[in-house]
């Protein structure tokens, strides 16, 4: 693959996003992942999985620059390929823990909060759903992932604000579950995927899916129709032009 590494060792499947400096997703990279959490979710071999990035980014989010020569019908394909990796991860049958080296913005965060664990560095690096800031809206399933880490009225705060959070301000509402030094990450994150990979894999497969499968329906059933919207507002005028005028993956 070109985007997406996969590496196994000990039970453990380690998953890299490797594009460019920044980690964007464009609709290769999104397709390999599907395609990679597909083949994890088949291999008897994996016990758990810890997805992770390069550099000082788990991804910055979306690649703007190339959405921007999209038309809304391959635009409108994307998001439908992008919303459903996520809910793939969301209810994968494999525990899946986010090794968040770096800057985690906007759609990668959604990707963050459909994983079982998170562990993030600290020092310069943010984690956001900073979609408002650029005109721009999110999706049903993204909304109802985090409302399920941190609750309703701070998820409110998140996605009203846009705000850029430190690993420390992340965990202290429940969008981390730990911070963990650039030095120190590595290691605890093979920690606590070590502690997944220990359990019954059947026993956390249906554990796992009583927790989340109602919130996976609720997801699905409106998922469609806030794409739909999502796509009416990125094309606006107004969200058009912001969206032009920025120089950076968002």
């Amino acid at each position: 693959m070109e985007y997406i590494s996969r590496t196994d060792q000990d039970g453990i499947s380690r998953v890299v996003i490797r594009r460019g400096k920044v980690n964007a997703f464009n609709d290769n990279l999104i397709d390999e992942m599907s395609r990679t959490f597909g083949e994890l979710a088949l291999d008897p071999s994996v016990r758990s999985i810890v997805l992770t990035g390069t550099g000082k980014f788990f991804s910055f989010g979306f690649d703007i620059p190339q959405f921007l020569g999209y038309d809304r019908e391959r635009f409108t394909r994307y998001l439908a390929n992008f919303t459903r990796l996520y809910r793939d991860i969301f209810l994968h049958p494999k525990p899946v823990v986010a090794m968040l080296n770096g800057h985690t913005i906007a759609g990668a965060c959604m990707i963050a909060t459909s994983c079982d664990y998170r562990l993030m560095v600290p020092g310069k690096a943010r984690i956001s759903l900073n979609e408002i800031n650029f005109g721009s809206s999110v999706f049903a399933g993204s909304v109802e992932m985090l409302k399920r880490l941190v609750g309703p009225r701070m998820a409110e705060n998140v996605l009203y604000s846009g705000a850029m959070y430190t690993a420390e301000e992340a965990l202290r509402m429940g969008l981390v579950d730990r911070v963990a030094s650039e030095e120190n990450l590595e290691e605890e994150t093979m920690k606590v995927a070590r502690e997944y990979a220990a359990r019954d894999p059947d026993a956390f497969r249906s554990i796992k899916g009583l927790l989340r499968r109602a919130v996976a329906e609720r997801m699905e059933k409106t998922e469609r129709d806030s794409i739909e919207e999502f796509v009416r507002i990125w094309y606006s005028e107004k969200t058009w032009a912001r969206l032009q005028g920025k120089t950076i993956h968002g």
